[in-house]
């Protein structure tokens, strides 16, 4: 069945049900913007846009300028418990990277929790959809996992057995334990200024 779009949420989906296994061979699901497999549905996730665009492409240079054992992919397929998601940013150590025999990464994405995953709120993104992806990766290894909301500049932080955090302004953000990073919620939404 072709995807189906919802005028209201401008998002495809197709709706009749599928396993992730039959999910996974669907030819459309790399489209831009790519597919997730949410409770035996295939989901299209809304355009970024500018800001949405902008925050993932300095968190991941930040990160990734960091010296240590992570690497940080935008857009990485995460396939595991039943769930096929594309957080914006993933977070994993070198060590989980999922190589081929000549030692390049697989093209598939990789069948487990990221360690961190980021996301940012689109303007016609389902924050509950989101929060969803950012819980299932939590259960099922994740250490930690941050929702940012551009419009409302806050940053929702999610780690195991605590509730989350509502952070902005000067709050500072949870990280890794073993990355030297401090960020602010301001440090962040500064990236989106352009008249400096």
């Amino acid at each position: 069945m072709p995807p189906l779009l919802d005028q209201t949420t401008d998002q495809r989906t197709v709706t009749e049900s599928k396993t992730i296994e039959e999910f996974l061979k669907l030819p459309y699901i790399e489209e831009s913007p790519a597919w997730e497999y949410i409770n035996g549905e295939a989901i299209q996730k809304p355009m970024g846009g500018g800001k949405h665009s902008l925050l993932q492409k300095r968190l991941v240079a930040v990160i990734d300028g960091l010296e240590s054992d992570y690497e940080a992919f935008p857009e990485l397929r995460c396939t595991f418990g039943n769930r096929s998601v594309v957080p914006d940013v993933v977070v994993i150590s070198n060590n989980q990277l999922p190589l081929d025999e000549s030692g390049e990464i697989i093209s598939t994405g990789i069948d487990f929790a990221p360690t961190w995953l980021i996301e940012i709120l689109s303007p016609t993104q389902s924050q509950t959809k989101v929060t969803g992806n950012i819980l299932h990766c939590l259960r099922n290894g994740s250490q930690l996992g941050w929702l940012i909301d551009p419009n409302e500049r806050c940053i929702l932080v999610y780690q195991p057995n605590s509730l989350p955090d509502l952070l902005s302004g000067k709050d500072i953000l949870p990280v890794l334990a073993d990355l030297n990073l401090t960020l602010s919620a301001d440090d962040v939404f500064a990236w989106l200024n352009r008249k400096k």
